[in-house]
Formats: C-alpha cells, structure tokens, sequence
C-alpha cells in the first residue's frame, strides 16, 4: 500500500495583476513543508505537478526544504522532454517530477465572468473579498451542473477527467511515498471523487482548503482511500500561527 501526498500551493498573490506567482510567505511556507518531510524522514518515489508557476515554485520550494534536487518531465512526453533544478545546497539524488496539465486549476476569473460579465473591483476590502467568493461559489456550482462554460475551460467532465488520471497513474505506476502539487480545486475533486460527495460538498472542501496544507490518500492498485485532509502539521508550532492562510 502506497501513500500519496495531495499538497495545495504556497500563498499566491491574491488581488495582484498576476495571480500565478508565490508570496514571500508562500515560498517560507513550501520550504517549511519540506524541512517538515525531511524531519518525518519522508521519501518520496515520485511527484507530479500542474503546470501553473505557483505550483511548481511550490514544489520547488519543498524541495528545497528536503535538500533534494528536481527533475521534470511532461506527461505527454515523459521521458523524452526533461529539466533538472537545484537548490543551494542540494545533494541529494533528484526527485523524479512528472508534469500533469490535469491538475492546474480552473480559472477563476473566467469562471466568475460567466455568470456576472461586469468588471469586479479588486478585492482589497474583506466585502469585496467576501463577495468576489460569493460569485466564485455560484460559478462553480453553475459550472459542475453544466449550466454555464466558462471561457477557455473545460468542461467539468473533463477537469475532472484529468484529476482522476492522475490519480490512477499514481495507482498504475507507483507503490510508495508520492508527492502531488495541485490547487484547491483539483484536490478537493480528488477527495469528492474518492468519496463520492456531491457537488456542493465538494465546493465548500475547495473553499476550506489552506496553503500548502497536506492531504493524504492511502491507495493500492485498485483503489485511493481518505486518511487525512488539509492539515497543516508543519506549522503546529506557534511561531508559524501566523503562516495559515488561505488565498
């Protein structure tokens, strides 16, 4: 039985021009997460991530933080098309990192546009913030129903299509430790999916889930089982209270 790791990105820049880069914040969190794998004496066999920078840098960050180097590859190529980073002070052999376009997030502000086609102020207020969610709930809800296609999307059958691939190429291609770095959406799909919930539940995991929280998936050949959701044990101590976030 293998354990596969479903990590959410750092803190991302909410409310800036670009969305897709880490904080400052975001990147101590990756690199707090990876000395906490490294403490744990955490191995991974493999990794995948989306292909969305606030995913990688993620992903990079944790390998900082483990002292590892990285290696890439995309998923419609792998083998043939691959980079290797590494961090100062990285000896250790690279952990082999597959990219997965299946699970870089829905777009956000396209979803919003479908159902509300009017320029949104930038939510720099918690009203603003709060109604920049309100309107990101019913898109989503309006989105999985099939109601409305949001422009440049996929359709929820196919997002959730390239969640659930990348959940059986872990099943078909690994046994151990593997480490996936995604987004809220795609993670809180892999737990409905292996859950059966339905749409809504899945709506308000997405919403719940924090930066660079931990959710684990126990699996074998034939199937992925729930142990833990969006926790945060690399940040227990109260010098990281301040660290939680959730955009």
């Amino acid at each position: 039985m293998g354990t596969l790791y479903l990590v959410r990105h750092g803190q991302a820049s909410f409310g800036a021009d670009d969305y897709d880069v880490l904080s400052p914040l975001g990147h101590q969190q990756s690199l707090r997460l990876g000395e906490y794998f490294k403490d744990k004496g955490v191995r991974f066999d493999a990794a995948l991530t989306g292909t969305l920078n606030r995913q990688v840098q993620t992903f990079a960050g944790i390998c900082e933080g483990m002292g590892l180097a990285f290696e890439t590859s995309h998923a419609s190529s792998a083998g043939t098309d691959s980079a290797a980073g590494v961090a100062p002070g990285m000896k250790a052999a690279p952990l082999a990192h597959l990219f997965w376009p299946g699970l870089n997030e829905f777009d956000s502000a396209a979803v919003i546009a479908a159902i509300h086609p009017f320029p949104l102020d930038k939510p720099d207020t918690p009203e603003l913030y709060k109604h920049h969610f309100r309107l990101l709930k019913d898109g989503l809800a309006q989105w999985m129903a099939g109601v409305v296609s949001p422009r440049g999307m996929p359709s929820y059958h196919e997002f959730v299509a390239g969640i659930t691939g990348a959940l059986d190429h872990v099943r078909s291609h690994h046994q151990g430790h593997v480490l996936l770095v995604s987004s809220g959406g795609p993670i809180a799909t892999a737990v409905g999916q292996v859950l059966g919930t339905s749409p809504e539940t899945t709506i308000e995991l997405n919403l719940g889930i924090r930066n660079c929280s931990v959710t684990e998936f126990s699996f074998t050949p034939k199937r992925h089982r729930l142990v833990t959701f969006n926790t945060l044990p690399h940040l227990d101590a109260p010098e990281h209270a301040d660290w939680v976030t959730f955009a």
